[in-house]
């Protein structure tokens, strides 16, 4: 079976994490200029020819707005130049907490990001937790959603804390997690009620259950202000909690979070690279998913089964 050749190629801010997968994949990263205009206008070209290539971009697509614009254009670009198929390989997909009208005269902004991508002509893309799960459902074209826990968890067992760990879920929203988390671990856990007076900003926090004597690792997709995880692993503290350790997929870490979880009591934040960090900070592991996203490229390539990459590693 003759198989069209791949070509992985980055946007500019996804470029350190784009290098380690084309690494991991066994080539070179495509060459690709993005030029940028004095009005602030850019727009890319590609050095070397993708016609019926299979073609990858990468581009995680936090703020500022011009990186998925940026990686819309890529799209076009490729598209434009006869590549065969255009996977957008989103390690962040920005905007999915905007999944549904939580309010009167709303936007829902991850379905138009969904729109957008493929209207441009993104044959499928590959993204890792996605906020809400159902956003697959808003694209007309193949989504892979890949689970962080093939990279959290053997550094969780690693730690090797034996029964006296525990899984915390920093909210009622992120319990399903909490529990896959848990089960695959085979320990309890528990939860941290909150309670929102408005975005950002916490009421109240409850614990629903015991953390006595336990060290406490709290699961969540996304860390942005760090004010909740700070909360919650104070909360935790209190009750008794020997240790609180943090695993968090992307890491926004807008405004002062990186002096919120200095100051916070919380023993380690372990986040993947999905979004370069601003700063470095002693609190803060970073675990690379390079060779996750490259498994996938392979596998899609070659034509075989990636339901592997969506599972719980077993112990």
């Amino acid at each position: 079976m003759v198989r069209n050749q791949v070509k992985i190629f980055s946007g500019t801010n996804s470029r350190y994490l784009a290098e380690s997968i084309a690494q991991s994949f066994g080539l070179e990263l495509g060459d690709c200029t993005i030029s940028r205009f004095s009005d602030g206008e850019f727009q890319p070209n590609f050095n070397e020819s993708v016609r019926g290539c299979d073609v990858f971009i990468v581009q995680s697509t936090f703020s500022n707005s011009d990186n998925l614009m940026e990686l819309l254009l890529m799209i076009d670009a490729a598209k434009r130049a006869s590549a065969h198929y255009i996977t957008a390989v989103i390690p962040y997909y920005g905007l999915a907490r905007q999944d549904r009208k939580d309010k009167p005269r709303v936007s829902i902004g991850s379905k138009v990001v969904a729109d957008m991508l493929t209207v441009v002509g993104a044959s499928r893309v590959i993204t890792m937790d996605l906020h809400a799960p159902q956003i697959q459902g808003f694209f007309e074209i193949p989504v892979d959603h890949l689970d962080p826990s093939i990279v959290f968890l053997p550094y969780m067992r690693a730690l090797n804390f034996g029964k006296d760990v525990i899984i915390a879920s920093p909210d009622m929203g992120s319990s399903a997690r909490a529990r896959i988390y848990a089960k695959a671990l085979g320990c309890d856990m528990v939860i941290v009620d909150k309670e929102r007076r408005r975005a950002n900003e916490i009421a109240s926090m409850n614990l629903i259950g015991d953390v006595q004597g336990k060290q406490v690792m709290m699961v969540d997709d996304i860390i942005d202000t760090g004010n909740t995880l700070a909360k919650a692993a104070q909360l935790l503290k209190d009750k008794g909690a020997v240790s609180v350790r943090a695993m968090c997929t992307h890491p926004v870490l807008s405004g002062k979070a990186y002096e919120v979880i200095e100051q916070s009591v919380i023993d380690e934040l372990v986040v993947c690279d999905t979004i370069p960090l601003a700063k470095q900070s002693n609190k803060i592991k970073v675990l690379s998913t390079a060779k996750l996203f490259a498994e996938a490229i392979r596998n899609i390539t070659e034509h075989g089964s990636i339901s592997s990459l969506f599972e719980i590693p077993s112990k």
